[in-house]
């Protein structure tokens, strides 16, 4: 299809689209006017990870294009927890820290948003403000009786945790309509008309699509985006060390932007498109480039995401430690830092740097000869060092010191 407004073009140059609801109509609606439409992110660590970046430069584009972003903070779904490719129950936190949480959180969007008093100035809530005020038995005769526990259980968040034999408590089975509330709610305060989110999302926004439709009778519209996955099929930002946190205080710059510069090379063009503000034409110069030239390309990759979150002095410092690193054999600043006191066992430093899940893996490593201190080879799993610059591979590199 076509797209007729510049916000369903950039949209679509940039690959954020994978379903519409009614693209039509959606398209219609942002040539004619502002559309306010929203992401949810739940508060349950004090920062997002690189998994949830794609939902965030979603509503960078949205408001790059002329329209409003809303970041709805689930302050109040938090408390109940979304099953959405979980296998197991979440961890129920405190209203403390679901307020540190979204602190932390705030921090990230103002990097990548405009919060102001104007037309397209992104705003903040969080759905603790009704979604806590609900009188149950009201809730149940308005709202849960336009839901069918039929159609609950076709859902994939819903279907396939009962297909492992997971057990799904009430309380998340109730996670569904509470999304779909926040979307009428949004609607009547804030006149939004779309929600955005992952292709996993699909089923609770036609469901809060369904309830405007129904309750209101307004017309909303949903997108969502495609899945990212690394080559071997493992969801995009997970890695060996973790989660790739979004604030520097889990994450440091440095870190962030090794991630960008280590990512496979069939994923190049599609993080230049989807991560950065490149131009278009130099992102098809950029992907274009074949063998050892795609390193040109990762590194124009590294440097504009890390600018973004970080800001450009952060960026031009990683991409220093890594070119005095990598390219001229010396010790760059930025390398993460492990305190190892009066000594440490070799492969006890490369799992506490992150470089390895284990000392079991750690000492596997050593035994193929693909650790290295200060450039010599090692080869005993039971050494113990006191300082130095502990590769593996020629990509890993960390400074133990005392």
């Amino acid at each position: 299809m076509t797209y007729r407004s510049s916000l369903l073009r950039l949209l679509d140059e940039r690959g954020y689209i994978h379903q519409l609801t009614d693209a039509a109509g959606l398209d219609a609606l942002a040539e004619k006017e502002v559309v306010t439409a929203y992401i949810g992110f739940d508060a349950t660590a004090p920062s997002l990870h690189v998994g949830s970046l794609v939902q965030i430069m979603l509503l960078r584009r949205l408001q790059q294009a002329g329209h409003r972003p809303i970041v709805l903070m689930g302050g109040g779904t938090t408390k109940v927890g979304d099953p959405t490719g979980k296998d197991e129950s979440r961890r129920l936190l405190t209203d403390a820290d679901i307020a540190a949480n979204i602190a932390g959180i705030r921090k990230v969007f103002e990097r990548f948003l405009s919060f102001d008093d104007g037309p397209t100035g992104a705003v903040m809530v969080d759905n603790d403000e009704w979604l806590s005020e609900l009188d149950y038995v009201p809730f149940l005769r308005d709202v849960g009786r336009h839901f069918t526990i039929n159609r609950m259980l076709t859902f994939d968040s819903v279907r396939l945790r009962l297909d492992r034999e997971q057990p799904l408590t009430f309380l998340e089975f109730n996670y569904m309509i509470l999304q779909a509330y926040d979307f009428l709610e949004l609607s009547r305060r804030l006149g939004c008309r779309a929600q955005l989110g992952g292709s996993d999302q699909w089923g609770n926004i036609v469901n809060g699509i369904e309830l405007g439709r129904r309750i209101d009778g307004t017309e909303l519209f949903g997108v969502t985006t495609p899945l990212i996955t690394n080559a071997d099929g493992s969801k995009m930002g997970k890695t060996a060390r973790g989660a790739v946190w979004l604030n520097e205080e889990q994450l440091s710059a440095y870190d962030y932007w090794q991630f960008w510069r280590n990512v496979e090379d069939s994923n190049v063009g599609v993080f230049l498109r989807r991560f950065t503000d490149i131009p278009m034409e130099v992102v098809e110069r950029l992907e274009a480039l074949q063998g050892a030239e795609i390193n040109d390309a990762k590194i124009a990759l590294a440097n504009a995401a890390t600018a973004m979150l970080h800001g450009e002095e952060a960026a031009e410092a990683a991409a220093a430690t890594a070119q005095t690193t990598f390219g001229e054999g010396g010790v760059g600043e930025d390398l993460p830092t492990l305190s190892v006191g009066d000594g440490i066992n070799i492969a006890h430093a490369l799992t506490q740097l992150g470089f390895t899940p284990s000392n079991k893996e750690a000492k596997r490593k050593i035994a193929e000869g693909a650790v290295r201190l200060d450039d010599e080879l090692v080869s005993d799993p039971g050494l113990v060092v006191t300082s130095g610059k502990l590769s593996l591979g020629r990509k890993k590199h960390g400074l133990l010191v005392r």
